[in-house]
C-alpha cells in the first residue's frame, strides 16, 4: 500500500512539475519580441513630373519566434509589398513625421495580410514597423 501511495505522490508532483515547465515556456513565448531588418529600399514615388526618391531601412518587431521565421520566409513578398507602397505615396505623404508614421502602419498591415495569406493567421504576430532610417527628396 506505501508502494502505490509514493508511486501516487511522486506522479502528482512530476505531473505539477511539468505543468509549471509548460507554463513558463508559454509565458516565455508570450513576452518573446524579435526584429527583422530588412535590406534598404531605394524607390521612386510621387505621381508629378519632377522624379522623386525615397531611401529608407526598415525593420519588424515580431510577438512570436513563428511569426519571424514566417517573415524571414517569406521576406520577398514582404519587401516587394513594402517596395510598392512606397512608390505608390505622393510627395505630401512622405515629407512629415506623421504621414511617415501613418505610413508605418500601412505597411504593418501589408506586411499582416503577406503573411496570413502565405502562412494563416494564427502565425502572425507583426507588432510593429519602424522606418530606422528615412531620406525622401
Amino acid at each position: 500500500m506505501t508502494n502505490k501511495w509514493l508511486k501516487s505522490i511522486y506522479l502528482l508532483l512530476l505531473s505539477f512539475s511539468i505543468s509549471i515547465a509548460h507554463a513558463a515556456d508559454e509565458e516565455a513565448e508570450s513576452d518573446y519580441v524579435g526584429y527583422v531588418e530588412l535590406k534598404p529600399f531605394v524607390a521612386n514615388f510621387g505621381d508629378t513630373s519632377e522624379l522623386h526618391f525615397v531611401k529608407c531601412e526598415v525593420t519588424i518587431q515580431v510577438g512570436s519566434t513563428a511569426t519571424e521565421q514566417a517573415v524571414r520566409d517569406h521576406i520577398a513578398g514582404v519587401r516587394n509589398d513594402i517596395l510598392f507602397l512606397l512608390m505608390e505615396q505622393s510627395e505630401e505623404s512622405m515629407v512629415s513625421a506623421t504621414a511617415q508614421k501613418v505610413l508605418a502602419k500601412k505597411a504593418i498591415m501589408l506586411v499582416k495580410q503577406r503573411l496570413i495569406e502565405e502562412v494563416g493567421e494564427e502565425a502572425v504576430e507583426v507588432d510593429d514597423l519602424f522606418f530606422v532610417s528615412f531620406v525622401a527628396q
